[in-house]
């Protein structure tokens, strides 16, 4: 059973679905934190997928838009990376006080970014990242690209990521593929790393790849490598299927579904 509410914020609200887990006592209590962008909207259909196989199995799973996305308040230009923190720590909030089960923070690509740094300061005892992306700088530099493309029609192209970047560190908001993107949310996406959290916790690395015998990419292994140095009990998993958060026609992929039940385990009771 899914319920949507509002979640009252510091500035309007933040729209949430709540999964209700099957059984008497949840497994863990989950909190996905969607991608950057229209990667988000591309994305909807795998993490409903996702949520509801979860709460089949016994985990409670809260889904929220955070600010400026989706149906919650506010423009995508008035987000920042800060205030999209904020949001995670309200709905941890709501979600500890319906559920005492380990807290799990679930991201999907730009959101990986944010579960990682949120995982401390809300006491999270796992990630499940879905293709996580290694680091800010990159992604964002990704997303500028966008408007760099729409330009080479034009002839413009040279220079144009550069020139964004300018405009952003000069205050400006600059408008990328239909998103107003604001000075305050690119420069926290472009500080973010995915590096581990001060405090060891488990973490499933999951990645899509179209090959026939898909594999971590180098980036990714290469920071597996980094967190389990530093004491975290890290596993990958790489699947063969669609990069849906960026296909041109809405794309699933049970198999990622699957392995994210299978990896968290649970069940309902």
């Amino acid at each position: 059973m899914s319920e949507g509410f509002f979640l009252p914020a510091s500035a309007g609200r933040r729209y949430c679905l709540f999964h209700r887990p099957a059984g008497d006592r949840p497994a863990t209590a989950v909190l996905y934190i969607h991608p950057f962008a229209e990667e988000m909207n591309k994305s909807r259909r795998m993490a409903a997928l996702q949520a509801r196989a979860l709460a089949a199995a016994g985990h409670a799973v809260l889904q929220i838009d955070l600010h400026g996305c989706g149906d919650s308040d506010g423009d995508f230009g008035e987000a920042s990376w800060d205030g999209w923190l904020d949001d995670i720590r309200l709905a941890v909030a709501w979600l500890r006080q319906r559920s005492e089960a380990p807290l799990w923070l679930w991201g999907l690509r730009g959101g990986t970014l944010l579960a990682a740094a949120a995982a401390v300061p809300n006491g999270a005892a796992g990630l499940l990242l879905w293709q996580p992306v290694p680091a800010g700088r990159q992604h964002l530099q990704q997303f500028l690209r966008l408007k760099a493309a729409g330009e080479l029609l034009g002839n413009e192209s040279k220079g144009a990521v550069e020139r964004l970047r300018q405009q952003l560190a000069a205050g400006e908001t600059v408008e990328v593929a239909g998103y107003a993107l604001s000075p305050a949310l690119a420069s926290g996406l472009d500080a973010a790393e995915l590096a581990p959290p001060d405090r060891p916790c488990r973490s499933e690395w999951l990645e899509l790849s179209m090959r026939p015998e898909p594999a971590l990419s180098p980036a990714v292994a290469t920071r597996i490598a980094g967190w389990q140095a530093a004491g975290h009990a890290v596993r990958g998993t790489a699947l063969s299927g669609p990069a849906f958060w960026q296909t041109a026609e809405i794309e699933t992929c049970p198999a990622l579904v699957d392995a994210g039940v299978r990896l968290l385990g649970g069940g309902a009771s």
